[in-house]
């Protein structure tokens, strides 16, 4: 899957001390991605348990022991996977997931 964009993710991980913990889980789950060639939400499903599937081709993920939240829309047709929002869960807690 090509991935849109990893400068998003790398903005998180450099935005505090704190968010700094996040940058090998992040780093594993877009190694992963980035050689996934998914077709359905199923095939997502199979690879991440503990993926969120939403509407519009989006889903939700558990990275770093499930203390951040990544929401991707996702464009199987293309193989892309555009980053919508990273973040801790009290701030995935304070977003719409459906429409970032």
């Amino acid at each position: 899957m090509r991935i849109i964009a990893k400068s998003t993710l790398r903005k998180f991980w450099e935005s505090s001390p704190q968010c700094f913990e996040a940058k090998a889980p992040i780093e594993a789950w877009y190694a992963e991605a980035k050689k996934a060639k998914w077709q359905t939400p199923q095939e997502i499903k199979e690879q991440f348990r503990s993926v969120s599937i939403l509407k519009n081709s989006r889903a939700v993920f558990n990275v770093g022991g499930n203390k951040y939240r990544l929401i991707v829309a996702i464009d199987y047709s293309r193989q892309t996977i555009f980053i919508r929002f990273i973040g801790t869960h009290s701030q995935y807690n304070k977003i719409n997931a459906e429409v970032v």
